[in-house]
């Protein structure tokens, strides 16, 4: 069985238009049986969109639960492991929320579908 975990914006772009997604990624999530969603993905939407910073997503953000489930796809579990790893990765790289997906992919043994470089050499991404 095959899965993966959806960076924030990539997901965030499955929701409004898959035209930013690399033809890579897109056959990636139709091929996997299990596409996964990290709980601090909806945290970092939800902050992003409180603070004006993602007005894309605020029609959305209120359904998102909802959303994924409707797309098939499902929240990973977060887990003390993965807030340990989360925090205890050598990783100069400071943010809070690639962090905990980070973790979570390597947890879970999981490629990462994102753009952004900043996880190479940390986790299998896929793009």
């Amino acid at each position: 069985m095959s899965a993966v975990l959806l960076d924030t914006h990539v997901w965030a772009w499955s929701l409004t238009g898959h035209e930013r997604i690399s033809s890579e990624a897109l056959t990636a999530i139709v091929r996997a049986d299990i596409v996964y969603v990290s709980p601090i993905t909806f945290f970092e939407i939800a902050q992003k969109v409180r603070l004006g910073k993602w007005p894309a997503m605020d029609s959305l953000v209120d359904r998102l639960p909802s959303l994924l489930a409707d797309q098939g796809g499902q929240a990973a579990a977060f887990t003390p492991v993965i807030a340990v790893v989360a925090g205890s990765l050598d990783w100069p790289h400071r943010d809070p929320f690639d962090r905990f997906i980070a973790a979570t992919a390597l947890q879970r043994k999981l490629s990462l579908i994102s753009a952004d470089r900043v996880f190479d050499g940390i986790v299998e991404r896929i793009w």
